[in-house]
């Protein structure tokens, strides 16, 4: 029997591990703060995004995400576009758009030098926990977008459901 103390203490350090090592990698890539690369992740998936939408989708208020996209205008990341009425869209320029691909590349290369250890069992075996461990996450966080402000949605569903999306399905009875 495996002691559930030490697991949820080797757990929890390898989460902030990987966690500290994944956040430094995306500040680099993005030159940006950690909230502001996951706004130009989530705008390169939903271009013209609302400021307060953009907030809830990155766990920020809508003051604290408003003055994050100033700092995103003033770096060239990305724009705001007023619309019809008093809704201002929020959209990646030419440089955002890049910058959101390097975001996902550091992300994925801190990643992936954790793996590399695994062998194919391993990995195999680690998938099957980590949907399990992801599915139990969203029910506490209620948000498919703030659990994956951060992801490569296109590489999520390759060949299988996204656990995190499942879970919101399941959550909505379908």
């Amino acid at each position: 029997m495996h002691n559930a103390d030490r697991v949820s203490n080797l757990l929890g350090a390898a989460a902030l591990a990987i966690t500290d090592r994944t956040l430094a990698r995306i500040a680099d890539a993005a030159g940006v703060s950690a909230s502001a690369a996951a706004a130009v992740v989530v705008l390169s998936t939903s271009p013209g995004l609302g400021v307060t939408e953009l907030g809830r989708r990155i766990g920020l208020s809508q003051s604290a995400t408003a003055r994050m996209v100033d700092s995103l205008e003033a770096a060239g990341l990305a724009r705001r576009d007023p619309s019809a009425g008093r809704l201002v869209q929020v959209t990646l320029t030419d440089h955002g758009r890049l910058t959101a691909s390097k975001v996902l590349r550091a992300r994925d290369d801190a990643v992936a030098e954790v793996l590399s250890g695994f062998d194919g069992e391993e990995t195999t075996a680690l998938e099957s926990l980590l949907c399990k461990l992801l599915a139990r996450l969203y029910h506490g966080v209620q948000s498919a977008d703030l659990l994956c402000r951060l992801c490569d949605r296109s590489s999520c569903v390759e060949g299988a459901a996204c656990p995190v999306g499942q879970a919101e399905r399941d959550e909505a009875g379908g």
